[in-house]
């Protein structure tokens, strides 16, 4: 089983934790626990941790996304914490305090059956998980596109789900082979993705806990 817990979001999906423009998630998948970006802020980012029971001490690794604050904000104050090994995007600055830093460019298998994207468009890169039914897409803002990205990911198996930031994504014909999207933090038309597509569609938010 894999689990998807968003941690850093625009929206909270449980009372008590807080919302703050930028995204970050738990990625929990073959024994390895991930987390994808940190947010804009760390002490948010944190106390989100503490509150959904996620301690940063059983974190193993950090996946940034992309150079942008909301997404890398929260970064120092992690590795303060844990300073776990770090995978960034090849035009990304080096974190300092990070047991390990891998800079990405390529497609790259992280896991077996865990891969990057590769860092498209000299931008940002996106996280896949391949499972049974097939590929889980984790997004940051899909800044290179959402039809660069999946097209990109499909080397690795057939796309399943999409899950994070799609900015101002309207190929909304895109989803229509896939088992389900979450849509996150920058996404515009979400209104639009969820009327096209309610079956599919599934809310995302701080606490949301996603299990494949």
């Amino acid at each position: 089983m894999m689990r998807i817990t968003i941690v850093y979001d625009n929206e909270v999906a449980k009372e008590g934790l807080r919302a703050d423009w930028g995204f970050s998630c738990l990625v929990e998948a073959y024994s390895n626990k991930i987390l994808f970006d940190t947010g804009a802020n760390g002490p948010i980012l944190l106390d989100n941790m503490k509150r959904l029971n996620i301690d940063p001490a059983t974190i193993e690794e950090i996946f940034i996304s992309h150079a942008h604050w909301d997404h890398t904000g929260g970064l120092s104050d992690f590795l303060k914490t844990n300073p776990v090994k770090v995978h960034i995007p090849s035009s990304y600055p080096e974190p300092h305090n990070a047991k390990e830093v891998i800079k990405v460019k390529e497609p790259l298998e992280i896991h077996e059956n865990i891969f990057s994207t590769g860092e498209l468009k000299g931008i940002e890169q996106s996280l896949v998980v391949k499972t049974k039914k097939g590929l889980i897409i984790i997004v940051g803002c899909s800044h290179p596109g959402v039809r660069d990205i999946l097209n990109t990911a499909s080397q690795f198996g057939k796309p399943l789900a999409l899950i994070g930031g799609l900015h101002g994504f309207r190929d909304f014909d895109l989803i229509r082979d896939l088992e389900f999207v979450c849509a996150t933090h920058c996404t515009q038309f979400k209104s639009e993705i969820k009327s096209l597509y309610p079956d599919k569609y599934i809310d995302g938010g701080v606490g949301k806990v996603i299990e494949i």
